[in-house]
């Protein structure tokens, strides 16, 4: 046993292609990036589960606001949400920037799952 006690070695040692606890639940991921239908202009409101402290209502013809509201359902949404709230085709488009605003275990589900949104090789892998 080391230091950081019982069972630890197997955590450090999981294999790579094991999900992670900070990703999406398995089944959770849509089949395809074409059934995200969600909005793509104008105003959204988020509802509680989603956005619980702070904005709730973001634009999406504003980059950044459109950028904050993905980040939200990415890492706390559930299928529905992301079916709802998640545009395809902005997904695909704003990704380069969105994959380094959520953890490390949203990233490598959506990537896995969606080769559309795998880095190009010289992109940044981070």
């Amino acid at each position: 046993m080391d230091s950081y006690g019982p069972g630890h070695r197997q955590t450090a040692e999981r294999d790579a292609s094991t999900p992670s606890r900070w990703g999406p639940a398995p089944g959770q991921l849509p089949s395809s990036l074409t059934e995200l239908a969600g909005p793509t202009r104008g105003l959204v409101d988020l509802p509680l589960h989603l956005a619980w402290s702070g904005l709730r209502t973001f634009d999406l013809d504003d980059d950044k606001l459109l950028l904050g509201m993905y980040r939200i359902v990415l890492a706390t949404g559930l299928r529905e949400d992301y079916l709802r709230f998640l545009d395809g085709g902005l997904l695909v488009s704003h990704w380069p920037r969105l994959r380094k605003m959520v953890g490390r275990g949203v990233r490598m589900a959506w990537e896995d799952a969606f080769p559309p949104l795998r880095p190009r090789t010289g992109q940044a892998a981070a």
